[in-house]
C-alpha cells in the first residue's frame, strides 16, 4: 500500500525526522488560506499523486506571492498530471501540498527497503540525490551505497556513521544523519514498511538536514496490525478493478494484454502468464483466487476479469488441493451466465474433485474449451483468441 507525500511527512514528523512545514488543500482558495499559516514568503505547490517525476510533469512549482500560488493550485487541481511513472493518461490531482521553501546547499538520497536477496532491511544512500537518481543508478552505480542491517544486532550507531560518511556529512550534520537513520529504521520496522524513500534529503544553508520529499509503501498483509496506516489508503490512486478485487480478498493486478487469467496460487499464476507469452499471447492480468476460495469468490474473480474491455479470451488454470475443482467449476458457470460470456474460455482443472468439476462444465451448455494440462491450455487460448480476432 502506497501513501501520499503529505501523509509520509506526517509519519516522519511523528518519529522525529526533520521535515519542512506544509499544509494540505483541495481547492485553490484553501491553498491561499493555508499559505497564510506558513512563515516564509516563498512557497512550493506540490501535486499529491502516487507517482514520481511530478516536477518533470509540471506538478511541483515554486511561487512567490499568494496570487501566483492561487493560480498554480488552480492550474494543477482537478486535472490529470502526466509523469514518467503515470503512463499517458496521467493521474487526476485531487489535493496539493503547500510547503515552505528550503534554502538548499546539497541534495542527497536516502532510502530503506527490503533486500529480497538477503532477506534483510537495507539502507541505500547516495550523494547524488534529486530527480535523476535512476540515471545515477544506471550509469554510476559506484556512487550508491547499499548496506543491510543485521537482524541479530538490529540498529546501532555504526550504521548512522557509515551512511553519514557515504553522504559526506561531518560534524553536526553527521550527528543529524545518525539520528535520522535511527528514526527511519524505527518507523520502517514498527509500521511494517516495505519502502521509505527520502529524495531529496537536503542540506540547508543554516546547516540542517531536511527530508524535502518522501515516498512510503507498506506491506498489505500487515495492515491488520496498523489500522492507523490502513486509514491512509487512497483508493482513487488505485485501479478500480484492483480495488474491487481487494474487497473479495483476491490478488489481482491489471496488465496490458488481452488474455485474462484465473489461477490458484501465485507461483502457478506466474507460470501461466509465462507460458501464454511463450506461445505468442499477452496476459491481461495476474489473478490468484487463493487456496480456499468459495463459489461466490470465484464468481467475483471471473466478473472482475471480464470487466476489462481488453480481454478477448480467458484461461482458467486450477490445481485443486485445498481448492476443489467442482467449486471452481460452479463459480465459472455462475459468472459466465451472469455476464453472458462472449469470449473464448479455456479451462484446465486438475486435483481434488476434478472429474466432478469437468462434468459440471461439460453439462453446463456453455462453450467451454477443456484442456488436459497447462501447455495444452496455453496453446488453445492463444489460438482461440487469434481465431476470434
Amino acid at each position: 500500500m502506497n501513501i501520499h507525500e503529505y501523509q509520509a511527512k506526517d509519519l516522519l514528523r511523528a518519529y522525529g525526522a526533520p521535515v519542512a512545514e506544509g499544509r494540505l488543500a483541495e481547492t485553490a482558495e484553501e491553498a491561499a488560506r493555508a499559505a497564510k499559516e506558513l512563515t516564509t514568503d516563498v512557497l512550493v505547490v506540490k501535486a499529491q499523486i502516487h507517482a514520481g517525476g511530478r516536477g518533470k510533469g509540471g506538478g511541483i512549482k515554486l511561487v512567490k506571492s499568494l496570487e501566483e500560488l492561487h493560480a498554480e493550485a488552480d492550474r494543477i487541481l482537478g486535472k490529470p498530471l502526466i509523469t514518467p511513472q503515470t503512463g499517458p493518461k496521467g493521474r487526476l490531482v485531487r489535493r496539493v501540498y503547500i510547503v515552505e521553501d528550503t534554502s538548499i546547499v546539497r541534495e542527497l538520497y536516502l532510502s530503506l527497503l527490503v533486500d529480497r536477496a538477503s532477506g534483510r532491511v537495507a539502507f541505500v544512500a547516495s550523494t547524488e540525490g534529486g530527480v535523476d537518481i535512476e540515471k545515477v543508478a544506471a550509469e554510476t552505480p559506484e556512487k550508491i551505497l547499499a548496506v543491510d542491517v543485521d537482524p541479530a544486532t538490529g540498529m546501532s550507531p555504526f550504521y548512522g556513521r557509515m551512511i553519514a560518511a557515504a553522504l559526506r556529512l561531518e560534524g553536526d550534520l553527521g550527528k543529524q544523519c545518525g539520528k535520522l537513520v535511527a528514526s527511519l529504521y524505527k518507523l520502517f520496522i514498527e509500521k511494517d514498511a516495505s519502502l521509505i524513500e527520502i529524495n531529496p534529503l537536503v542540506v540547508t544553508k543554516d546547516g540542517r538536514l531536511v527530508c524535502l520529499d518522501a515516498k512510503m509503501a507498506f506491506d498489505d498483509n500487515a495492515m491488520f496490525r496498523h489500522p492507523d496506516v490502513a486509514e491512509l489508503r487512497d483508493i482513487h490512486e488505485e485501479d478500480p478493478a484492483e480495488v474491487e478485487a481487494s474487497k473479495h480478498d483476491l490478488s489481482y493486478v491489471k496488465l496490458d494484454g488481452n488474455i485474462g487469467c484465473m489461477v490458484n496460487g501465485a507461483g502457478l499464476a506466474m507460470a501461466t502468464m509465462d507460458i501464454i507469452k511463450l506461445y505468442g499471447g499477452e496476459p491481461a492480468n495476474f489473478l490468484d483466487v487463493g487456496g480456499g476460495a468459495t463459489k461466490e469468490r470465484v464468481t467475483e474473480a471471473f466478473k472482475i476479469i471480464l470487466s476489462d474491455p481488453h480481454v478477448q479470451g480467458v484461461l482458467v488454470n486450477i490445481f485443486g488441493g485445498i481448492m476443489r475443482c467442482d467449486t471452481i467449476a460452479e463459480g465459472i458457470i455462475a459468472a459466465a451466465r451472469e455476464v453472458k460470456l462472449a469470449v473464448p474460455l479455456v479451462v484446465r482443472l486438475e486435483g481434488t474433485n476434478v472429474e466432478r468439476g469437468k462434468k459440471l462444465l461439460q453439462d453446463s451448455g456453455l462453450a467451454i474449451i477443456p484442456a488436459d494440462d497447462l501447455d495444452d491450455a496455453a496453446k488453445k487460448i492463444v489460438a482461440a483468441v487469434k481465431d476470434a480476432a
